[in-house]
């Protein structure tokens, strides 16, 4: 019986009767690595930099800067005026800046943003429905009417300038 114990441990078998043998892990599937898009990774990048270039008016209301740099690079076509990139700017700030309500609003308004900016994918229903997109992001934000205003107003001259 020893013998045959010392045989089984040998062979990977168990020394103990009435132990089962460990379960082998079952083979992990490991699917092949997505390819890679760099106007995905652009898109989403630039999203992800608007969203926090918005939280960044909590600590510093001032600096534009970073945004209006963002704002340009969103537009993946035609560009829009730089007047007009550093209009909206302001305007954001005037909507972002200590406005805790609006915190959870920000990642969906920076996809808003970028999609306006490349304004040449979208049809005018699309355009509109972007638009009354943002206004409800601000809304339930309890941004003031005439600073929502402000920035669908420049939401649209982009999306023209874009086209």
């Amino acid at each position: 019986m020893a013998k045959q114990q010392a045989r089984d441990v040998a062979n990977g078998g168990s020394s103990q009767p009435n132990e089962a043998s460990p379960a082998s892990p079952p083979p992990q599937y490991n699917p092949p690595p997505a390819p890679s898009d760099p106007a995905l990774e652009a898109t989403l990048r630039n999203i992800n930099n608007l969203r926090v270039d918005f939280e960044g008016f909590d600590s510093n209301p001032t600096n534009t800067e970073p945004l209006k740099i963002d704002l340009a690079a969103a537009a993946q076509g035609a560009k829009p005026s730089p007047a007009t990139v550093a209009r909206l700017a302001q305007d954001l700030v005037a909507v972002f800046a200590g406005n805790e309500k609006l915190h959870p609003q920000r990642q969906k308004l920076a996809q808003y943003i970028h999609a306006v900016f490349n304004g040449s994918h979208l049809s005018p229903a699309q355009q509109q429905m972007v638009c009354d997109g943002v206004q409800k992001c601000l809304s339930d934000g309890g941004v003031t009417s005439d600073d929502s205003a402000n920035v669908i107003n420049d939401l649209k001259a982009i999306a023209n300038e874009t086209k």
